[in-house]
């Protein structure tokens, strides 16, 4: 029987704390992994080891929100809280003085199952090494032929300069699983 994704995808009320990060992690996945947009969860949560996870600051006004990788696991953490690393705590619109922030959490199995728009994000954050995605939504999807598939994605990159609007667009062959173009740029 197949998981109910609408639980899958239910936000959890916590608070959010910042770290600078640190050598080692319990999941082997470094700090700097997805540009520092990554986080520690505690040790029972129900977040596993590179799980996306879509973190909501309800703190301020407009509520930013930014995507991160779970790259630690911390014992004795309670589940709804997480510890985010300084930058991704940043890019949540807050000053790191003010240390802790309420905040939704909400596993993104739409982001692990939506492949292709996992890809082109990545693409985003490379691209644009001085911001981080912080809204990430499917536009479009539709059959070109019966063998090929058009996806469209669009993103919200934020930085201390400004926000940027990103539309990805990726072509692939359903048969082979395989990329036969992708295009990127800002709208």
């Amino acid at each position: 029987m197949l998981p109910d994704v609408t639980e899958r995808q239910q936000a959890v009320r916590g608070q959010a704390t910042w770290t600078e990060g640190g050598q080692v992690t319990q999941c082997g996945i470094p700090w700097s992994d997805n540009q520092y947009m990554t986080a520690a969860v505690g040790t029972n949560s129900p977040y596993q080891c590179g799980q996306t996870l879509k973190i909501r600051n309800l703190s301020i006004p407009g509520q930013r929100e930014v995507l991160v990788t779970v790259v630690d696991k911390v014992p004795g953490y309670p589940a709804n809280k997480i510890n985010l690393h300084r930058r991704a705590f940043e890019a949540l619109g807050t000053n790191p003085n003010v240390g802790i922030i309420n905040v939704t959490i909400t596993p993104s199995p739409e982001l692990e199952e939506e492949k292709w728009g996992k890809y082109l994000l990545e693409i985003a954050q490379t691209a644009y090494p001085d911001y981080n995605v912080t809204e990430y939504e499917k536009i479009g999807e539709n059959q070109i032929d019966q063998t090929q598939t058009r996806e469209v994605y669009e993103y919200l990159l934020t930085s201390s300069q400004g926000d940027i609007r990103v539309r990805g667009t990726v072509i692939y062959d359903t048969q082979t699983d395989r990329v036969i173009s992708f295009d990127l740029r800002e709208v």
